[in-house]
Parts: structure tokens; sequence; C-alpha cells
């Protein structure tokens, strides 16, 4: 993370809270349980693109993603990618998942908050699917907790494919108490041990988030019934570009 990059996050962060806060409803629920330092994964549910806009404003460290490395390819639109908290996955040798696995590891080597969408995309009906079990391999091979975190309202606020966004509509923001699975850190690579991890997690989640459960991986625009199982929530941003900030 570049100083330049820092700076910009912050004074984006400075400028968009109070114009957000004015605009929507927001409503956070236990951010205090968020460590104030050191590495965090913060494993959240995902209804819309600005799931990613409102959770940052609601904390106060810097939380990172990862995106698609295309979407820093244009020097028009990289800053803003890089400014809210996105990195490109890594590119070369091996695949997109482990390629995300490995950018997140160096997030929180470094100390930080990295968040993720264990779901892998966003929802396509506002239901909460089968989550990849990535999120369980991160946490186990950091070292670092978990938390969950329930958006709510964020679906209405502003719905896939809808450039402009419901104003004044109620979000609220929700965070579990943090879950650690240091007792596990010898079966890293178990795969029962990594379902198991990511369906407490989930299960948290569907607690948090009052969501109906569906027992079967989501993909945009539908529903699939397999789909590769150590993947990681890459941040989709395919509108980011057109939706407001």
């Amino acid at each position: 993370m570049s100083s330049l990059g820092a700076v910009t996050y912050w004074v984006l962060k400075a400028i968009l809270t109070p114009v957000l806060r004015l605009l929507f409803k927001v409503k956070p629920e236990g951010r205090e349980q968020v460590p104030v330092q050191g590495p965090c994964i913060l494993a959240s549910n995902h209804l819309s693109f600005s799931d990613s806009i409102f959770l940052p404003l609601v904390l106060r460290r810097r939380i990172t993603f990862v995106a698609k490395a295309e979407y820093f390819d244009d020097p028009k639109t990289a800053w803003f990618f890089r400014a809210v908290g996105q990195i490109p996955i890594r590119r070369g040798g091996g695949s997109a998942s482990q390629r995300a696995l490995d950018s997140a590891m160096d997030v929180l080597r470094a100390g930080g908050l990295f968040g993720i969408y264990p779901e892998g995309t966003r929802s396509p009906d506002g239901k909460l699917y089968k989550g990849h079990t990535g999120v369980a391999r991160l946490a186990l091979q950091s070292g670092a907790p978990v938390i969950a975190v329930a958006m709510v309202g964020t679906r209405e606020a502003q719905p896939i494919g809808q450039v402009k966004p419901n104003f004044f509509s109620p979000i609220g923001i929700k965070f579990s108490k943090p879950m650690h699975f240091d007792k596990y850190a010898e079966r890293a690579d178990d795969p029962r041990v990594l379902r198991q991890i990511t369906d407490e997690i989930m299960f948290e989640l569907r607690a948090l988030s009052d969501q109906e459960y569906v027992d079967r991986y989501a993909k945009r625009g539908e529903v699939v019934e397999e789909v590769g199982e150590a993947k990681i929530g890459v941040l989709p941003v395919e509108r980011a570009v057109a939706a407001p900030a």
C-alpha cells in the first residue's frame, strides 16, 4: 500500500462519510468488536455493489478487498479502486483463487483488515448462499480472527443493475464477535475442517442478517450446484465505474 494511496483513501472517506450519512440512514451495530489493530478478516454477505462503500464508511480502520486485476489496467479508474481499499489479484502463476489468497495473506501479514465475501458473488435474489472455503483457508493460514458482517438493506438501496441508488433507505451493518479457529491450525488442508469453519461463519451471517439460507453456491444471475471449493470472495466491480460512490 503506497502512502499516497493511504492518504487518498482517508481523504475520500472524510468526504464521502458525511454525504452518505446525509443521503442514507446508516446504523452500525457491534463495530466495537473490530480490533483497533492487528490482522482481522471481515466476512460479509453480499447484496449490492454498495456493500463495499458502506462497510468502510463505518470502520475506524482501513479495510482492503481483492478485486480483478483487469479493473486496474485503465489509469482513469485504477486510482479509484486503489483509493477505496482494493488491490488487484496477483498476476501469473496458479489459479485466480490462489492469487487472491496470496494477496489477502499479504494484507494480513502486514497487520491489516481484510474484507471478503464468502459467497463469491452478489446474491441474485437476496438470500444467503453457501460459502466457499477460501475464507476458512485464509483464517487458518493467517491465524487471524474472523468477524461476520451482515449488510442489511443495501440491496434495496441499490439493486443489482440499478445505477441510481434509492436515497434515504435504511441500512444496517451488524458485526459478530470475533471467531477464532486456532484449534484447527494443524488441519489447515483438511477439506472437512475447511467446510466446517466456513459453515460456522455462514451460520453466524444467517443469524445476523436474518436471510433465508440456500445450501447451494450462487453465481451472478443464477444459482449453480458446484463451483471451485477454494474460491475466495473477489470483489465484483463490473459496474463500479457507473455506480455512484
